[in-house]
């Protein structure tokens, strides 16, 4: 009886093993982990960095009373950024890496003795030049590439320019990204056409940081060679297909064309987030998909010719059928490209007529001032297209429309749904008609808001939802940032353990994701200049963190030792935090955040459509779940303030 006994107790184990639940594979790393490097040649790469890095410092002090000069810098710091981060962060994907890298050190030293001779051959270089710029985000280095036409130098009249957006590519750091470039030149190539290839903060569709990343690539560009603000085209082809959409969409009056080739323009559907098998989604996420939905507001390309190209037997074709199928309601017409029986790539002969579309529509431009402008959004976020500007919503999240027509130079009328807030930048007019409504203009600033039921000239009064400040949470991370860490003893145990280990994976977040280091200050060693010029993420709670303690009887919560209270509910203190996007009382024209950084997680690597924001406005956190891959514990309640943040 022992032996049997003995015997069957392995089977019972294993059957037991068997039923119980296996464990959830790891969180996906973004980038995905490199090779490892033998000693010497991690020693022999760290001492290239560190010698570049120490005479880019030495440069910085001789350069810091020259402005002009000082400005180039980070075409040398790219360099040095994209070796120090691979040894840093274990980030060399294959063996050539390693080669490339010494290749780049070598750049680096070289571009870092021309500037110290005020010298700087790059900017009038042809072909591929790679190049950088300091983000004001958050002070770190980004690069973006060139493709500069060989008659560029020589030509008198400014150029046309094409910003191509990249498809996705996990393992694209900044030293892989240079590779690219160096490889092989975009997909579209349209002849005597200045290109730029931004970064785009790494993989992330042009979202968030990314997004802001291409504007301020675009800026830098601008600010150095002499582009045609009437022919910039914007292009992309798989994720960049869908940055395509997105920007073309929510920006229509920056460009004179757009071309997404396949690509995504929503989520729900490419996602396929309803599928019987899918966790359901909360509301409030199922809402703020619209915030760069391009099926929503497809009619924003009434003046912008939109060139869709998509191969056959492509599955991302959805794109272009769900995007036709959204302006052919506003009455507009997609111009489409296909490639027949083509998969996932450009067809050559489809790729050619589209080249030759591009061209012509470059050559010709955009009209500055349309005479008939129509606009849509869910978010101030996004307000203005050509000369039409929305500065107050009825209701966020649901569409607001504004279409106007410019008579002559003495009126405009306009018609508005959800619009509360309007202007009318770089027009002059007499009369101004809003909603039937006619006024006669008493000054030169053509701005408007709703008083009752009719209209008033003159900004809306009062603290409102207006552009750049909007909500939700994440909308803070597309302006200069500051985490403001505790150094107070929290509140419980608990809340404390959760902030650290959210401030902590916030941190990384950025660093994986968005390729910058969080600037980072103590709770009691804030300045005027820090309060004046970022929007603050406030980590803790009233005991620990001494800036939030000073705020909290000007925010709209209650919170002590013993219950944090919040829209008429109360939650123990020793079990819930709260997350809130709230204008800063110390400087209403910035945010204040309480315990969140960009707020999708895990779930969110795997697909560009699913990095969108998680939460709204404000959420109460349920700390005996612990934080997992897409929530920072269970969500007790969330939800948005009123226009007027009530």
């Amino acid at each position: 009886m022992r032996l049997s006994a003995f015997l069957l107790a392995p089977l019972v184990l294993a059957s037991a093993l068997a039923q119980a639940p296996s464990a959830p594979p790891p969180p996906k790393r973004i980038p995905a982990p490199g090779i490892t490097l033998t000693d010497t040649e991690r020693a022999e790469l760290t001492a290239g960095a560190a010698a570049l890095g120490r005479g880019l410092e030495a440069l910085a002090g001789e350069l810091a009373a020259d402005a002009r000069w000082r400005a180039l810098l980070p075409d040398v710091e790219i360099f040095h950024k994209a070796v120090d981060w691979a040894l840093r962060y274990d980030e060399f994907m294959a063996p050539k890496d390693l080669a490339y890298a010494r290749t780049l050190l070598a750049r680096g030293q070289e571009r870092l003795g021309q500037l110290r001779a005020r010298q700087a051959p790059w900017l009038d270089a042809t072909g591929l030049v790679l190049r950088g710029h300091r983000s004001r985000l958050d002070g770190s280095v980004q690069p973006y590439a060139l493709y500069v036409p060989a008659a560029l130098p020589r030509a008198p009249q400014s150029t046309p320019l094409m910003v191509w957006l990249l498809g996705r590519g996990e393992k694209r750091t900044e030293l892989t990204f240079m590779a690219e470039r160096e490889a092989a030149p975009p997909q579209l190539t349209p002849r005597d056409v200045l290109t730029l290839v931004p970064y785009g903060r790494f993989c992330n569709a042009t979202k968030f940081a990314g997004e802001v990343d291409v504007m301020e690539a675009l800026a830098a560009v601008r600010a150095q060679y002499r582009v045609d603000a009437q022919r910039i085209a914007v292009a992309g082809f798989s994720m960049g297909g869908g940055s395509a959409w997105h920007l073309a969409t929510h920006h229509p009056s920056l460009w004179a064309v757009a071309s997404p080739g396949a690509g995504f323009a929503e989520t729900p559907i490419f996602t396929k987030a309803d599928a019987p098998n899918k966790e359901p989604r909360p509301w409030w996420e199922r809402t703020l998909w619209q915030q760069y939905e391009a099926t929503g507001i497809a009619g924003n390309l009434v003046n912008l010719p939109t060139l869709a190209y998509a191969g056959e037997l492509d599955g991302q074709k959805e794109a272009s059928d769900l995007m036709e199928a959204a302006m052919k309601k506003e009455g507009l017409r997609l111009e489409r490209f296909i490639g027949p029986q083509t998969a996932h790539k450009y067809h050559d002969a489809t790729k050619a007529a589209l080249t030759q579309r591009l061209e012509e529509l470059l050559a010709k431009g955009r009209d500055p001032q349309p005479r008939e402008v129509w606009f849509h959004t869910y978010t101030l976020r996004y307000p203005e297209s050509a000369w039409i500007r929305i500065e107050g919503m009825g209701r966020h999240w649901q569409l607001a429309e504004a279409r106007a027509t410019l008579h002559d130079s003495h009126h405009v009328a306009a018609q508005t749904k959800n619009v509360e807030a309007i202007a009318f930048p770089g027009l002059t007019a007499a009369t101004v008609e809003l909603d039937g409504q006619l006024l006669r203009v008493a000054d030169m600033e053509l701005r408007f808001h709703r008083q009752g039921d009719a209209w008033r000239q003159g900004p809306a009064p009062g603290l409102r939802k207006r552009p750049g400040l909007t909500g939700p949470v994440d909308d803070a991370f597309v302006e200069p940032f500051l985490f403001v860490r505790p150094t107070g003893r929290p509140l419980h145990p608990a809340v404390g353990t959760w902030v650290e280990s959210e401030l902590t994976a916030a941190r990384q977040l950025w660093r994986d994701v968005f390729r910058g280091d969080v600037r980072v200050k103590a709770d009691r060693e804030l300045s005027d200049a820090d309060i004046a010029g970022h929007n603050l993420i406030l980590w803790g709670d009233p005991s620990s963190n001494a800036l939030l303690a000073r705020l909290l009887p000007q925010l709209p919560l209650t919170w002590d030792r013993t219950s944090l209270r919040f829209r008429g509910k109360t939650y123990p203190a020793e079990q819930h935090a709260p997350i809130l996007v709230f204008p800063n009382p110390l400087n209403p024209a910035r945010y204040v955040v309480l315990n969140s950084g960009i707020d999708f997680r895990a779930d969110g690597y795997g697909n560009n459509a699913l990095q969108t924001p998680k939460l709204p406005d404000w959420a109460v956190v349920d700390l005996r779940i612990p934080p997992g891959p897409r929530w920072p514990g269970r969500i007790a309640d969330a939800g948005f303030f009123d226009e007027t943040w009530k």
